[in-house]
């Protein structure tokens, strides 16, 4: 018996092998067309114009050059700023409205409820491009052109966030509903002091997935926004393009991409154990 298990462990062992080099091989062709352009990122931004047309893979001196032209001349920061109060009141909207559908959807009882799911579910198969022009020409007949509300409001609705609630509630056993109502706990008081503090790690995944959408958000802004002060992140790193006598600044382009990703890099960072775990909870469920 024991010489059966011997001779049984290396046909094992050698079933598996090829296996694990085909994933390691797919790992590596991913992290070389992953990691090229990023490393080659941040050399530009370190470069000056005539060390990029030279196609040096070394760490240049314009450092100083570029940083001079993101944030002294052109005032990236502001830009920034503009993004960084967008990005948070976002986040922040959609997550709560979208705790407070999925608590409708789970624990109420409304005429038209599952019609109500069933268009939820249609608009996450929807790209908010389509639906651009329509709500550009209803933004621009509220006279929200060049505000806040122009580009926060419209992005408060999460089809996204409403099903992953609505699908994690509804796995929270209904007994917790029924004993908070016996307390004399009111719908919101059930939520706030109850169902949240069993969802922290779904809460962290959607916030992260909201940050990173609002915060890379291009198209729209561009729309909406004609004053410059107003301009956000991504439509600010467009002006970083032409320079004195022509041409485009690679450096200073460059630069401006790699400090405007550090933001939502430090977002993922901070709650990547939240993202990770709140996806495959609710993958699970």
């Amino acid at each position: 018996m024991t010489n059966t298990i011997a001779s049984a462990r290396p046909q094992a062992r050698s079933r598996w092998i090829p296996k694990r080099w085909y994933a390691h091989i797919s790992l590596w062709i991913a992290c070389f067309f992953l990691g090229v352009p990023l490393f080659y990122t941040l050399l530009v931004s370190t470069q000056t114009r005539q060390e990029i047309n030279r196609y040096e893979f070394t760490p240049g001196s314009g450092l100083a050059e570029n940083w001079d032209i993101v944030f002294n001349q052109r005032h990236l920061q502001d830009y920034m700023v503009n993004s960084a109060i967008m990005t948070a009141a976002i986040t922040i909207g959609k997550t709560i409205l979208s705790l407070l559908a999925g608590l409708a959807f789970v624990y109420f009882r409304f005429p038209g409820k599952w019609l109500v799911f069933g268009f939820v579910l249609i608009t996450l198969m929807m790209p908010t491009e389509v639906l651009i022009i329509a709500l550009f020409r209803f933004i621009n007949k509220l006279n929200w052109d060049n505000t806040y509300l122009a580009l926060i409001v419209p992005f408060l609705a999460s089809a996204t966030g409403s099903f992953l609630f609505r699908q994690h509630f509804s796995n929270i056993p209904a007994e917790l509903s029924e004993a908070a109502q016996l307390d004399g706990a009111n719908p919101l008081q059930f939520l706030f002091r109850v169902l949240v503090p069993m969802s922290w790690n779904t809460i962290g995944a959607l916030a992260v997935v909201q940050c990173l959408y609002a915060w890379n958000m291009y198209l729209w802004p561009n729309m909406i926004i004609t004053d410059p002060n107003l301009d956000v992140v991504q439509v600010g790193i467009g002006t970083l393009r032409a320079g004195e006598g022509g041409g485009i600044q690679y450096g200073p382009l460059m630069l401006g991409a790699v400090v405007a990703s550090l933001p939502p890099l430090l977002v993922f960072i901070l709650l990547q154990k939240q993202f990770m775990s709140g996806f495959t909870l609710t993958r699970d469920k």
